[in-house]
């Protein structure tokens, strides 16, 4: 393990959202190569999931349950070393408040590649 690596942290945040709101299935897996490990894990309280393309097609049951919603960010992304924070809204494009609000925690590995996801989930609809 090495800390050496330059990570743009922001460039990372901004990659995983773009996965999070493609919704083409090829463009996504493809995009999702990019970002995620092959063995990345993620979990949230409502999805706890191993590998890349059970990532993918994880994210591809989500939109299909908020049909037409996009993920953005909010506030600031926060990261230092192979650490990244950064928070979220999902929902229909201009609707304040968002149904849907939360943050991620992501550990990044040594090629610049998220490893893992932890996310945490503020607001979610009924």
């Amino acid at each position: 393990m090495t800390d050496q690596i330059t990570i743009d942290h922001q460039d990372v945040a901004s990659g995983y959202l773009a996965v999070w709101n493609e919704t083409d299935d090829d463009a996504r897996a493809a995009l999702a190569e990019q970002v995620f490990v092959d063995a990345v894990s993620y979990v949230d309280p409502l999805l706890d999931v191993q590998g890349r393309d059970a990532l993918v097609q994880a994210i591809g049951a989500v939109q299909q349950q908020f049909a037409g919603w996009r993920f953005s960010p909010a506030g600031a992304v926060d990261g230092h070393h192979r650490l990244l924070r950064f928070g979220w809204e999902l929902g229909p494009a201009g609707q304040q408040p968002a149904p849907a609000v939360g943050f991620d925690v992501a550990i990044i590995g040594d090629d610049g590649r998220i490893e893992h996801v932890l996310g945490f989930l503020d607001r979610v609809p009924a």
